[in-house]
């Protein structure tokens, strides 16, 4: 049986008790609980059952590789200082990655050749193992499969010594070969889906009809120059009309694996401040007086929007909450005041703008290449030969 004991360091407890390595030695494994020795306590317990249970923790012969990432994703990835935004897609390429058979195959059997295989489908597409047929990835995206398997190897190799080297590094991302028609008179710049102004008013007039809650985010989008993300996270507060500049501090995203909308730091998690024109500034105030008129007219029913701050680890992010006025405020509930509301008052989120673009590709002409608008989107007002532009 495992024996273990918490401690106290700083504000939080931590908790520790004894395993197996791979040579039958017992070593001690410590992890970081929470700032109350009870649920720590709890927490110690959980652990030395699950290891008592499946013996697979410290034992290299015993470990897939889908255990090995589960592991790593604990001790190592959730626990380190990369952004929240970057730890839930690592997590999200880890959910992925458990489809596949290679997940089951044990990691001392594991080769380059394996490895590379299953690279090779991600990038050129072909029959998966349940028998359906799928294209390739981009490579953006086969990117943090590549940065999910390095480190966890890399983790595997030292500080586990489940292995004695780390076969990620004989791999090679490869990329199909891209169709160019080398006699189009097209003019294409990598980067850039080029919009005129007509087609921007166009996409507006759609918007009205079909989606109006939407028109806003994306007029601030596309004169300010924002991410989307960024555009849903500004808070009337951010915003300057008499200096006509606007702060950028925080974004919003859907957290998959949670199931919550999180806010969080901007992707390169700095503050900046960005100037606009006379159009965007009539804009604004046009909103504001349209969100204190559907307040009158909602009264209790209009609702407010909130923050919480939770913990993962020792990460803190914070999740987005409404609430109209018949419903009781939790106390750790911190209210927000966002520029981009739906009529009810509801933040207009990031998810919905996808949904609302989706449609546009869809079903305006000119726009089938329209972005999605995930949070890493933005569109700009870029003017260049008289020439609006989004830029990616």
């Amino acid at each position: 049986m495992a024996k273990g004991s918490v401690r106290k360091k700083g504000k939080k407890w931590y908790y520790r008790f004894y395993v197996e390595d791979a040579s039958g030695n017992l070593v001690q494994k410590e992890c970081v609980g929470t700032e109350s020795k009870s649920e720590t306590e709890k927490l110690l317990r959980q652990a030395m059952d699950d290891y008592e249970s499946k013996k697979f923790i410290a034992k290299s012969e015993n470990i897939t590789v889908g255990e090995l990432l589960d592991i790593w994703a604990e001790e190592e990835l959730k626990t380190g200082t990369l952004s929240n935004g970057t730890v839930q897609n690592y997590l999200g390429a880890i959910t992925n990655i458990k489809k596949h058979p290679i997940s089951e195959r044990k990691l001392k059997n594991v080769t380059s050749e394996h490895l590379q295989a299953f690279f090779d489908l991600l990038s050129f597409g072909g029959t998966y193992p349940d028998g359906s047929e799928r294209k390739g990835y981009s490579k953006d995206y086969i990117r943090s499969f590549s940065a999910v398997l390095q480190q966890s190897f890399r983790f595997a190799v030292s500080p586990k010594q489940y292995i004695t080297f780390n076969p990620m590094q004989y791999i090679k991302l490869k990329k199909q070969a891209e169709d160019v028609d080398l006699f189009s008179d097209d003019e294409v710049e990598e980067g850039i889906q080029p919009i005129s102004h007509e087609d921007y008013e166009r996409l507006i007039e759609y918007l009205k009809v079909k989606n109006p809650p939407a028109i806003l985010p994306i007029q601030i989008a596309y004169y300010a120059g924002l991410r989307i993300g960024e555009v849903c996270g500004l808070t009337w507060q951010d915003i300057n009309l008499e200096e006509q500049c606007l702060t950028i501090k925080r974004s919003i995203r859907y957290d998959g694996t949670k199931h919550k909308n999180i806010i969080g730091p901007t992707k390169r998690k700095k503050v900046r401040i960005v100037d606009f024109g006379d159009t965007l500034t009539e804009i604004l105030k046009t909103a504001r007086k349209k969100q204190l008129k559907s307040r009158m007219q909602y009264g209790e029913l209009y609702h407010r929007n909130f923050y919480k701050e939770a913990q993962d680890k020792n990460r803190v992010y914070y999740e987005y909450y409404h609430l109209d006025g018949t419903e009781e405020i939790p106390v750790d509930y911190k209210e927000i005041s966002f520029v981009c509301l739906r009529p009810d008052g509801c933040l207009e989120l990031p998810s919905t703008l996808s949904i609302a673009c989706r449609s546009v590709a869809k079903q305006l002409d000119g726009f089938e290449n329209f972005p999605y608008f995930p949070c890493g989107f933005r569109i700009r007002a870029k003017i260049r030969e008289n020439t609006y532009h989004f830029t990616i």
